[in-house]
């Protein structure tokens, strides 16, 4: 059986790669730029580009199961070709459903509805928020020991990557995972200024945190996003979303739940674990 784990560079999909070759799995891992994915030696790396259906020709060539990132442009032809996996594990959000009015759900829905469209077994997980997405700050951090952030007192329960990753392996490997939707969480919920000094701590040097300019976030927001090549997902509705959505958690603490508890058997990283485990990032 080999398993096919797309989006290779993505943070995810890297953590799943070491936890399914630790695990004795026959892994394929596909991206746009093979030679920037950074995997280990010996893992197959193939190019391929949800822009360019064709691309997953080869990619495909063998597989049974598939890792999926929920970006919908091209997410078509891709299932197009996979009609003959057994699973498709679909990195999708908490709260996805393509009715939503609020883009961000409602693009992940919409990314959903065409897996259960295209008739392939599938897992859906549904994590809030990517701890991983504090990476944005390790220039600021590195350069000036500060973090920028327009809503400071805005709350998320921010989970690893190597957890999402511990998920995904369960459910490509295990059975009784088919139809399942797993919402994912870290566990506990944390201010943006706690996550600050979390990784202050982490490093060895104080990080203050500084209100941004609103304007200011929303140009930072956008060029990130182009410059992960996310495409669709940096347009400005989803900005927005992003913004509205941000404001409306300050000071409120968000749910967590046990669902990587429940999944894998070991209890999910918190947000210090994170931090120490990316301190090299940050300087």
């Amino acid at each position: 059986m080999t398993i096919l784990v797309t989006g290779a560079r993505g943070n995810v999909a890297r953590a799943l790669v070491g936890q399914l070759l630790d695990a004795r799995q026959d892994v394929r891992a596909a991206g746009r730029d093979p030679s920037r994915a950074r995997l280990p030696d010996g893992v197959d790396v193939v190019a391929a580009d949800l822009a360019r259906p064709g691309s997953w020709d080869a990619a495909l060539n063998g597989v049974t199961k598939a890792f999926l990132y929920a970006g919908t442009a091209g997410l078509g032809g891709f299932l197009s070709r996979a009609g003959g996996l057994a699973q498709v594990v679909l990195l999708s959000a908490a709260g996805a459903d393509p009715t939503s009015e609020d883009a961000i759900t409602r693009a992940h829905g919409e990314a959903e509805q065409a897996v259960r469209d295209a008739g392939i077994p599938w897992t859906f997980l549904r994590p809030g928020g990517f701890a991983a997405n504090r990476l944005l700050w390790t220039e600021p951090i590195r350069t000036a020991g500060v973090v920028r952030d327009p809503f400071p007192g805005s709350h998320s329960a921010l989970i690893h990557e190597a957890d999402i990753a511990a998920v995904a392996a369960c459910a490509l490997t295990a059975s009784g995972h088919l139809g399942a939707e797993h919402t994912l969480t870290g566990p506990e919920s944390l201010t943006v200024r706690r996550q600050a000094e979390l990784i202050g701590l982490a490093t060895g040097r104080p990080v203050r945190v500084e209100v941004q300019d609103l304007d200011d976030y929303r140009r930072e927001l956008t060029t990130a996003f182009e410059a992960r090549g996310l495409g669709a997902v940096g347009s400005a509705d989803v900005v927005e979303a992003r913004i509205r959505r941000l404001a409306a958690l300050v000071d409120r603490p968000q749910p967590t739940t046990e669902t990587v508890q429940d999944v894998t058997g070991r209890p999910a990283r918190d947000f210090a674990e994170w931090a120490a485990d990316h301190a090299a990032d940050f300087g």
